[in-house]
């Protein structure tokens, strides 16, 4: 091989360097020195030697005493495999690095919620009258089988409220009545009595609401006066009574211009015209 001659040619070099120089017939210059002329391979020094590192039994005999030499290319090459293994680390590494995330700002919600406890204290007194709207309390009097206080659910009407009370008894003034009318909370329905004959009843039937003013009377003294007193009123005042008529008013007066201010309600049965039944 190329590499072994120039191995060799440098070792008989360097040997004849080393040793010393021998000269023919005792003058210096006279002879001349050849490149192999007095060298012997144990004279060369111990860097010249093969390397004994490497076992020979395992090296193959071609590659023994190889040399790497990748070349310019070869360099090239391992250069341009180094950058891109480089960049690639960059780049991982920088995907890898975690991205803060922003906190996003609280809701109003959840200030909403924690503020409801303090309303539920002021909210809490309005449940019961929202609960008593739910039933409808009457009053009922008069000719019923069964008169006082009777419940009924929202938007009933005076024909229920006479249902609830056990229906109208024999004799009653319901014509007065509008029975399709809606009752409120707190209403009284009067039941009068009618006239056996025919004509105005004896006494009307009324619905008075709770505002109590007059109320909504439906019978024929609707216009008239809540109260009047018997020792005081008028012919025209006593007519506005229910069950009472011109002829009726007129006897109330000549009894009390004859016997004097009544003291009992009872007195009034001794006037024409006024029986038991009227009274």
């Amino acid at each position: 091989m190329a590499r072994d001659d120039d191995r060799d040619r440098t070792r008989s070099r360097l040997g004849a360097l080393t040793r010393p120089v021998e000269r023919s017939h005792g003058e210096v210059g006279s002879g001349d020195l050849t490149d192999n002329e007095g060298f012997t391979g144990d004279d060369s020094p111990d860097w010249l030697s093969e390397p004994t590192t490497v076992r020979p039994s395992r090296v193959p005999e071609r590659w023994r005493g190889a040399r790497i030499n990748p070349g310019r290319r070869g360099a090239a090459t391992l250069l341009l495999v180094g950058l891109i293994a480089a960049v690639a680390a960059g780049v991982f590494a920088i995907r890898a690095r975690p991205v803060a995330q922003p906190v996003p700002p609280l809701s109003g919600v959840s200030i909403e919620a924690a503020a409801a406890p303090t309303s539920v204290p002021a909210s809490a007194p309005s449940s019961q009258p929202a609960t008593e709207k739910n039933e409808l309390v009457v009053s009922v009097v008069g000719l019923v089988n069964n008169s006082g206080l009777v419940r009924l659910p929202p938007g009933s009407r005076i024909a229920d409220a006479i249902a609830a009370a056990g229906g109208a008894k024999e004799g009653a003034d319901l014509l007065s009545l509008n029975m399709a009318q809606r009752v409120a909370d707190a209403d009284q329905i009067l039941v009068g009595v009618a006239n056996p004959g025919g004509g105005n009843p004896l006494l009307g039937s009324a619905a008075v609401s709770a505002g109590g003013s007059g109320g909504t009377n439906a019978g024929p003294a609707a216009a008239g006066p809540g109260k009047v007193d018997l020792n005081t009123a008028s012919e025209q005042e006593l007519d506005t009574l229910p069950g009472v008529g011109p002829v009726t008013a007129a006897a109330i007066v000549s009894w009390r211009t004859a016997h004097g201010p009544f003291t009992d309600v009872e007195q009034l049965g001794d006037v024409d015209g006024i029986g038991p039944a009227r009274l």
